[in-house]
């Protein structure tokens, strides 16, 4: 489909690559899980103004989820992916089979096994500090698979520039600090995050929302807006900002994860507004859990 490459293997992505290096390309790496929609394709668009090839990975990575969480209803559709993909200049989907090695009694199961008498994979990439607050609290495991999974994409497919979206807010600094730690000759650029009209952050667990509690999680995006405009007006409270945007999503309906103010780069917490921050939120509603972020 296309006039791109859909390129399973391993080495075969690894050997697109250096083709395109060796004639001169710069390549840049869109790294997604899949069910794509007007945020990746901007991430897209930003990639076709850095690099002359541009590479779109589609792979969910089992290494994030942990147990009970929602890697089996993750929406998937490769079809309908490679159909947005068409018109926008993509050069090569990298869709991999599996980015594991599994030993025998986990090839059926959508975690990676940690039984120290197999086989499989058992080596992790860990940002220590900067996987620890906001989304770390709860999901102590996935910023590890996180960085483990784009450790693999950045080995296999050696991009000179990578692009993600700055929604997964925590993710993209703990990306950021590995590329910096561990020395990979790559440039890291965060995107926007986009919203839909109504103001509701773009995610592909959207879809996963009733009607009723898509209305409610409106009321993310306007808390965010209402605490910026506090701040315009002069507050630099970080206390004060957090409980407004508490008080907005709770009687929405909307269970809090957290609510937090950090320095940009290094996520620490602030009391006072007097840098760079970020306003960090995860919130449920119904089963979905939805991230949002603005930058102050």
């Amino acid at each position: 489909m296309g006039n791109f490459e859909v390129i399973r293997d391993k080495a075969a992505m690894r050997h697109w690559t250096r083709s395109m290096k060796k004639d001169g390309d710069r390549v840049a790496l869109v790294p997604t899980m899949g069910y794509l929609h007007e945020g990746h394709l901007s991430l897209v668009r930003e990639a076709k103004a850095r690099a002359n090839r541009v590479v779109v990975s589609i792979y969910v990575n089992p290494g994030q989820f942990a147990p009970g969480e929602d890697l089996s209803v993750y929406p998937r559709d490769l079809e309908n992916d490679l159909a947005k993909l068409e018109p926008m200049g993509v050069d090569a989907v990298f869709n991999p089979y599996d980015l594991y090695v599994r030993d025998q009694s986990d090839q059926d199961s959508g975690l990676i096994a940690s039984d120290s008498n197999g086989s499989g994979h058992e080596t992790w990439v860990r940002v220590e500090r900067l996987e620890k607050p906001l989304c770390g609290v709860n999901r102590p495991m996935f910023f590890r698979g996180v960085a483990t999974v784009v450790t693999k994409l950045f080995h296999i497919v050696e991009p000179d520039v990578a692009i993600f979206g700055k929604k997964d807010y925590q993710q993209f600094r703990v990306l950021c600090r590995m590329v910096r730690d561990l020395d990979f000759d790559i440039e890291m650029v965060g995107a926007p995050l986009l919203r839909e009209q109504d103001g509701l952050a773009m995610s592909s667990r959207n879809v996963r929302l009733s009607a009723e509690e898509r209305q409610k999680a409106l009321s993310i995006s306007l808390s965010l807006r209402a605490a910026e405009e506090s701040v315009r007006k002069g507050e630099r409270d970080a206390s004060v900002l957090i409980q407004q945007v508490q008080k907005t999503i709770t009687e929405a309906g909307g269970h809090i994860d957290y609510v937090e103010i950090a320095e940009q780069e290094s996520l620490r917490p602030v009391i006072t507004l007097n840098c760079p921050v970020v306003l960090a939120v995860a919130v449920r509603f119904g089963n979905v859990r939805l991230l949002d972020n603005v930058e102050i």
